[in-house]
């Protein structure tokens, strides 16, 4: 898409589609061009298995992904290939688990556990 002008990536997440599905990374890409007052903006979504996600890296076209591709990993665990520094960005390295997953249970948080 880079070719065909969207030279901008606006935005870069991801969700967890349904408990136990996929796992998905969206992408907003814009094309910026002078002068234009109506931009053109394309939103792509690529979706993961839960087990072992792996999504290739976008970090080498577009280098605003790179803390955005580290958050989703963290959150998340998609692993972005070739991304150069895919490591823990919010949550400690020590951490175990992802916890924006619709299946993440919190450590040692027995009042929610209890709750269901």
């Amino acid at each position: 898409l880079y070719v065909y002008g969207y030279n901008y990536l606006r935005s870069q997440c991801a969700y967890d589609v349904a408990p136990g599905g996929l796992l998905a990374s969206v992408y907003h890409l814009t094309r910026i061009e002078y002068g234009i007052d109506q931009p053109e903006e394309v939103c792509i979504k690529v979706f993961a298995p839960r087990k072992k996600p792996r999504i290739p890296s976008v970090f080498w076209v577009w280098k605003s992904a790179d803390f955005q591709e580290r958050e989703s990993y963290d959150m998340l665990g998609i692993s972005y290939d070739k991304h150069p520094r895919l490591k823990r960005i919010l949550m400690p390295e020590s951490w175990i688990g992802w916890p924006l997953r619709k299946d993440y249970i919190a450590p040692n948080f027995y009042e929610i556990q209890d709750a269901h």
